[in-house]
This record gives structure tokens, sequence and C-alpha cells, in this order.
């Protein structure tokens, strides 16, 4: 079968014949329709050893599966997450880790939902009940951004988004969209935030009291800096959660009811996954450049034959 392995030259990434996926028995062989892109896995590329499967969200029919009856059964539709190496014709997924997809959902929607969807639903129920409450996004533009927003807003919180990118997200729920986050201004009860650096910094000078600030990504290199007292003197009881989704995942065993959750949201028309970019995985290649060089707006999601 056929894969994208991770190679020594740009894009780091290229396709070839690796061997046949053996299942454990609480794993399903999935026949792989669609996988997406996202920053983390494509920047790691480079780093990682030559001839290993990349590869994190992925979409496809079972092929056979899980020994032990768990999961879906032969020929269901799925969304699924891994660890490493969804890019493949045909890959092994833990059946905690994968879900049924329900009628109204495509391949490539539900490919774009694992990863950035998890995110999204997580980092917000860290942040508790958000009916009427101020909710602040940055880096609002991305993958996760977008389902953030939008999750947010049916959760019925007020959204703020941060990007340099502010077009459509309005119509995903923002009702404020603002290209920089200024030191000053109103507070927020739960702060998104996905860039790190300077930005979380002013973050945390704008939480409210008792507020939570999730921390999901780091897409610039700067250290965080802000002044100590904005935090325990302004915000007494705010709260600053460091959340990696694998991590998440490793404690929780568990993602099947929440993909179940989101592609339900999608299939219902009340969650667009935002694909911004569709291509065959035959131009892994050109959508991996666009996706490090900011020209994707949302989900890259690559299609297989």
């Amino acid at each position: 079968m056929r894969a994208l392995i991770a190679c020594t030259t740009p894009p780091f990434a290229e396709l070839a014949e690796v061997g046949e996926p053996q299942a454990s028995q609480s794993e399903a062989v999935v026949s792989v329709r669609a996988v997406s892109l996202n920053r983390g896995e494509v920047r790691r590329l480079e780093r990682m050893e030559p001839g290993a499967i990349a590869g994190w969200d992925l979409a496809g029919t079972v092929h056979r599966p899980a020994a032990d009856g768990s999961g879906p059964a032969e020929g269901a539709r799925v969304v699924g997450l891994k660890l490493a190496g969804a890019w493949a014709e045909r890959v092994v997924v833990p059946t905690e880790f994968l879900a049924e997809l329900p009628e109204g959902i495509s391949f490539e929607q539900a490919a774009a939902l694992p990863v950035a969807g998890l995110t999204a639903l997580r980092a917000l129920e860290i942040g508790g009940f958000v009916l009427g409450k101020r909710v602040l996004v940055t880096g609002a533009s991305g993958g996760v951004g977008h389902l953030a927003i939008q999750l947010a807003a049916l959760a019925g919180a007020h959204v703020t988004a941060v990007a340099r990118r502010a077009e459509g997200l309005a119509e995903l729920g923002a009702h404020e969209v603002t290209p920089e986050l200024d030191a000053e201004g109103e507070t927020f009860d739960v702060i998104l935030d996905a860039i790190g650096g300077p930005v979380l910094g002013t973050a945390l000078r704008r939480v409210a009291p008792r507020g939570t600030v999730v921390s999901f990504a780091a897409t610039v290199p700067e250290p965080v800096s802000y002044p100590t007292r904005e935090l325990f003197s302004r915000a007494p009881g705010a709260v600053l959660h460091g959340l990696y989704i694998f991590d998440e995942l490793d404690h929780t065993r568990s993602a099947s009811s929440d993909l179940r959750r989101l592609a339900d949201l999608v299939a219902a028309g009340r969650l667009d996954p935002q694909l911004d970019l569709t291509v065959p995985w035959t131009q892994a290649a050109d959508a991996i450049g666009a996706l490090l060089d900011r020209r994707v707006a949302g989900k890259a999601v690559l299609t297989l034959d």
C-alpha cells in the first residue's frame, strides 16, 4: 500500500510503498479516504525519522473491525485520530479514538475535525460554562480558531476574535473581530490562545478575576512576558491552563464520543469545518507549502484515490 512518509528533502514528505499495518485486539483497520494537515505535524516532518508515516487526522471506512468487538462494524464510515501514521491508504486506529459518522457529513469534512475540533472543544470545556460570558479567541483564522468561535457562539458566549485575516469570522459567530490584542480594554472570562509569546502575555493582562486562559499552541518563538501584578492583583483567582491535546487524550483514553458530537454538529449544519484547501494527496507538497506559508485560512485536506 502507499503512504506519505517523512523524507530528507523539502517538503519532507513523499508518497512511497509501505507494509500493511498490523492491528491489535482493540484496533480497527480503516481504509482512509481523506486526511487533514495540521501545522504542528507539518512542522515536525523535517525532524522525523526518514520513512516514518506522519499524520494525525483521518476519515474513511472500516476495512476490518477490532477483534475484541469494540468500535464500528465493517464498512462503517468513520472519523479517527492517531498519534502518528494517519497518512496511509490503510491504518490501524484504537477504537477509543474512532467514531462512526452520521449521514450528512463528507469524508473531507470529517477529516478536518479530530485535532482541531477536539482542541477547541476541550479548551472550552476547561473554560467552563460560557453562556453569557465573554470569550476571546486568538489566532482565530486557524483551524482550531474557526471551530472555537463557532462552538463558543453555539454555547451562548459573546465571542471576540483576534486574527490578521478577519474574512468570514463574523459569519462564524464572532461578535467582534480585531487584528491585534491591546493591553488595555475590557476583560474576558475565558481566553483561548493559539499564539503564545507577546500575545499570550497581553492576554494575561486581559483575563477577568477567576477567569481562565487556555494556551494550546505557540506559533511565535518569543517568550511570554507580563507584569505579574496584572494577574495576582488585578485578576485574583485567574488560571493559566496548558492544553496539549495528545497528553489530554492519553490521560482520558477516550475521544469517540467527542468526535461523534462534532460530526453530528457538522451533519446538522451547525458547525462548519472551514475547508479552505482540498486536493489529492499526490499534491501534498503544494498543500504543505500553502499551510506553512499561511495561505490557508481554516483547514487543508488531502483526499486519497
